[in-house]
């Protein structure tokens, strides 16, 4: 039986789309697919949620590979993506709700910095949540088995009792392989809905409404 149901956070309870937090700048479209390359696909943006270089040294790297025209916009986006756009997710906030009303303990399981704190109090339904694990907190990523074995001691869950919501395929294969349940989030509130009654947690659906 589901009892508890873990979240991840950027693409599932707030939009995460590095195109628009660029579209924030006034910059050429080949200087986006620089930062795109250079920025969110450097090796030092997984090193920050991981939580093995700081901010300083991640923007160091970064800035190495970036003309200098772009390195106030790298800047900008180590310091502070969330300053630009926090934009949550539709239908969240009130599937949290209804989950906290059944009972059901909410936990968020999140690749994110050391600045998490900053900004997750800004999302709403976080207030719902009973527990987190932030990557950078513990030196782990997913879809590292050690990170969903983290959860699970740290809050004394087990997992067959744990439903795990994220949008990226590998994420739920790893929560798979540390004997979670779990769908993979596309985006879309509804479906999610379907997914957890299918899983025997009776939200309501369309169905019921």
């Amino acid at each position: 039986m589901i009892k508890n149901i873990v979240f991840d956070m950027g693409g599932v309870l707030i939009h995460f789309k590095p195109a628009a937090l660029l579209a924030h700048f006034d910059i050429s479209p080949a200087d986006r697919d620089l930062m795109l390359k250079e920025a969110f696909g450097s090796v030092a943006w997984i090193q920050l949620d991981r939580g093995t270089i700081s901010a300083g040294e991640a923007l160091e790297a970064m800035q190495a590979n970036l003309p200098e025209r772009l390195h106030p916009v790298a800047e900008d986006l180590v310091n502070g993506w969330w300053k630009l756009e926090l934009r949550p997710m539709e239908g969240m906030e009130q599937l949290l709700g209804e989950l906290k009303e059944l009972g059901y303990g909410i936990y968020l399981l999140s690749n994110a910095t050391v600045r998490q704190p900053e900004y997750f109090p800004l999302i709403p339904g976080s207030q719902y949540f009973d527990g987190q694990i932030i990557s950078a907190q513990w030196k782990l990523l997913k879809p590292q088995h050690e990170i969903y074995e983290t959860l699970l001691r740290e809050y004394g869950l087990r997992a067959e009792e744990c439903f795990f919501v994220d949008d990226l395929n590998i994420n739920i294969e790893g929560a798979l392989c540390a004997g979670m349940s779990g769908a993979v989030f596309n985006g879309d509130a509804a479906r999610l809905r379907r997914d957890l009654r299918r899983a025997g947690v009776p939200v309501k659906t369309d169905a019921d409404r």
